[in-house]
């Protein structure tokens, strides 16, 4: 249980997010490109962050089914941020399973035109920690 603990207090000081400020509007989930995709909607991140339900949301497919837009972060009337929780979760789950992310040169193999610059943006802020 104290290591349960201890990866959420991760997660929260990798996000500098506090989730207990959430009221559950749903404008979050509401602005999400991704909703149809998520099993698990932005503000519910928030919830599962609470109640300490790691399992389920390192499980999750919409740690990778979330686009890293921001939209939720913009539209957040108390400043609550899911998307950098959803970030914060996936980068736990990659440092666990042992990765260490992409590097500068792996990205930029990965250049062509078809990529979305918003993928471009996101591999980069991530290869950034």
């Amino acid at each position: 249980m104290s290591s349960n603990i201890e990866t959420i207090n991760i997660i929260k000081e990798i996000s500098g997010v506090n989730p207990l400020r959430c009221m559950k509007c749903g404008k979050c989930t509401a602005s999400c490109m991704a909703y149809d995709e998520m099993d698990i909607k932005p503000h519910q991140f928030v919830s599962y962050i609470e109640r300490g339900d790691l399992e389920s949301l390192m499980l999750s497919e919409s740690l990778y089914k979330c686009l890293g837009c921001f939209a939720c972060v913009e539209r957040c009337p108390r400043n609550v941020q899911p998307g950098k929780l959803i970030d914060a979760v996936r980068q736990t789950v990659i440092r666990q399973r042992g990765a260490e992310g992409m590097t500068t040169e792996e990205i930029r193999q990965l250049i062509t035109q078809e990529v979305p610059q918003q993928l471009l943006v996101s591999a980069f802020r991530r290869n950034r920690r």
